[in-house]
């Protein structure tokens, strides 16, 4: 097992939600995974991260697999211009390599916020650590774990 999935698992394990973490063929997206679990894809909590062009931080934006997030409202939620954020910063801020990002489990604090969408259902997926891995979750359970704040910021 991955540093990265025991470090999910703990994590979960730690907050004393019991789940499921289910391994699949590639599932680098949305698309993927929903067709590999059998569920919508906005059931899919995908991990976008931006870098705060002023503070240099990792951003974390965990929105539902068919939304896309506006830029206009998430530097408005960030409170400072966003950019692309690269696999360096990625991986020192969360320990995380791109297409496995998990909205749980990081090395490092991360701001986070949390697509309304992925309320809507009784229980979501997410990025377990790697391309393979997935756990399921409440949506309540994530965005308190993750420690994200619900907010608008999708097209």
């Amino acid at each position: 097992m991955s540093k990265s999935l025991k470090r999910v698992r703990a994590a979960l394990e730690g907050a004393g939600i019991d789940t499921e973490i289910r391994e699949t063929p590639l599932a680098r997206t949305a698309a993927d995974a929903a067709r590999a679990i059998g569920c919508e894809i906005d059931q899919i909590a995908k991990s976008i991260i931006f870098r705060g062009q002023s503070s240099g931080l990792a951003i974390l934006f965990v929105t539902a697999g068919g939304n896309q997030v506006d830029a206009d409202k998430a530097m408005a939620l960030a409170g400072e211009p966003l950019g692309k954020a690269d696999a360096a910063l990625i991986r020192a801020q969360t320990g995380f390599a791109i297409g496995g990002v998990s909205p749980v489990g990081h090395v490092n604090p991360i701001t986070a916020f949390f697509d309304p969408r992925l309320q809507d259902f009784d229980v979501i997926w997410a990025a377990a650590g790697t391309p393979h891995h997935v756990f399921r979750a409440s949506p309540s359970d994530l965005m308190k774990i993750s420690d994200a704040q619900a907010a608008d910021f999708t097209t």
